[in-house]
């Protein structure tokens, strides 16, 4: 891979899918890399660094899910967006990998410009604003978003690339009461199939890897959520 290139990792079985995936990629000019089994990929993606990962669910060796899990549970990979590419379209297999710390999850048969967007959308990095406001404060809480850094009283704490968006939109919006809608528009960056529940989930899990949000974050009843000013 070109090392100035973004570089995606996808996890895919299928031949003729992985082909199509990654004729799309390099379309956008990114570099794909393919691995068939789930051992091989998590295996890479802790070799070299990778901008994304396009997760099958369906793997030889390790399934989508445990790769997921492990790819979390390690600190060079916990915070690599991850996309779950499946045929399982059930809303309890979604939310199943949404917990498990998946940014984002696509149905088989899928759009692959809609993948493409979907693998911009968790790349991005919002870079608001100069030198003097790229750190936002809430309580303990202290985000870096030109290091892309977040800590709790001193101690760092890893989150998924969509959680750290989330948690960024949040401090830049405190006081506003947000609705679920609005927060799928601006944060995943474009029309979202997979309902508004992927909002509660990553909602959770901010109040999880953060306590400070577990009182300061408010669930406003049928609509949204809004973040207490200080």
């Amino acid at each position: 891979m070109p090392a100035t290139a973004v570089r995606i990792l996808v996890a895919e079985d299928d031949r003729d899918i992985a082909e199509l995936i990654s004729h799309y990629l390099r379309k956008s000019g990114w570099s794909p890399y393919v691995a068939a089994a789930g051992d091989e990929a998590l295996a890479y993606a802790r070799r070299h660094p990778v901008d994304a990962i396009v997760l099958d669910l369906m793997l030889p060796g390790m399934d989508g899910l445990e790769v997921c899990r492990a790819l979390r549970a390690d600190r060079t990979t916990a915070a690599v967006p991850i996309i779950m590419l499946t045929a399982r379209a059930e809303e309890r297999d979604r939310i199943r990998g949404l917990e498990l710390g998946a940014d984002d999850y696509v149905a088989k048969p899928f759009s692959p410009n809609e993948l493409v967007a979907r693998i911009r959308a968790v790349t991005r990095r919002a870079r608001r604003g100069g030198a003097a406001d790229h750190v936002l404060r809430f309580g303990p809480i202290v985000v870096d978003t030109e290091r892309h850094t977040v800590t709790n009283a001193g101690r760092p704490v890893v989150l998924t690339a969509k959680e750290f968006m989330l948690l960024q939109y949040l401090l830049e919006h405190r006081g506003r009461v947000l609705s679920r809608d609005l927060l799928l528009g601006d944060v995943w960056g474009y029309s979202y199939t997979g309902g508004t529940r992927t909002v509660d989930v990553h909602v959770r899990r901010l109040r999880q890897k953060l306590p400070p949000l577990v009182e300061g974050l408010v669930t406003v009843t049928q609509f949204g959520y809004k973040l207490v000013d200080e």
